[in-house]
């Protein structure tokens, strides 16, 4: 496939060896899954929208449905993203989380007016901990779900469409079998 073809998609999955698959990302949440067992692995791209979509859901269903993956045996790592402080959003984005049956408590907080520094005050999202909530909302145990917390709008080592704009370069995150 070229580049052009695999544009638009957030989940890769494989189970070749010496293949290597990952996610580009500027912010938004790389999971990395691997399956021990059946020897998979996946890459997932997770924004915002494709949270509250839960996309690392469908990925694991394709990894179950396509290769027999028992959601039980994955192991996650959840990568460099933007972090709870910085994620700074809109009462309409609190409010899709909330439709979506996100448990609010854990993921969400409102931090007042703000003191005009940015990302101060507002509706903030902590999106590491609600991919982390579906991951095993889908079977994956909770040790089984490691977190990179490296927040890439506050680290200038990491892009960051936030703090840089759209147009700023992606971070790779990449997962091969050997």
């Amino acid at each position: 496939m070229t580049r052009e073809e695999l544009e638009g998609y957030d989940a890769f999955i494989t189970n070749l060896p010496g293949v290597a698959i990952g996610a580009r990302t500027a912010d938004c949440v790389p999971i990395l899954l691997y399956d021990p067992v059946r020897r998979v692995i996946a890459a997932v791209h997770s924004g915002w929208k494709g949270t509250v979509l839960r996309v690392s859901h469908g990925a694991i269903d394709m990894m179950e449905e396509v290769f027999g993956t028992a959601p039980e045996d994955l192991q996650a790592v959840i990568g460099p993203c933007i972090g709870p402080d910085s994620f700074q959003v809109g009462e309409e984005v609190a409010e899709k989380f909330k439709d979506a049956s996100f448990p609010m408590p854990q993921i969400w907080t409102f931090q007042g007016p703000g003191d005009g520094t940015p990302m101060s005050g507002g509706h903030h999202i902590d999106l590491v901990k609600a991919n982390a909530w579906l991951l095993q909302e889908r079977g994956l145990r909770e040790e089984n779900i490691r977190v990179d917390a490296i927040d890439t709008y506050q680290d200038p080592s990491f892009f960051s469409a936030r703090r840089e704009g759209v147009q700023c370069g992606r971070n790779i995150n990449a997962i091969k079998l050997l």
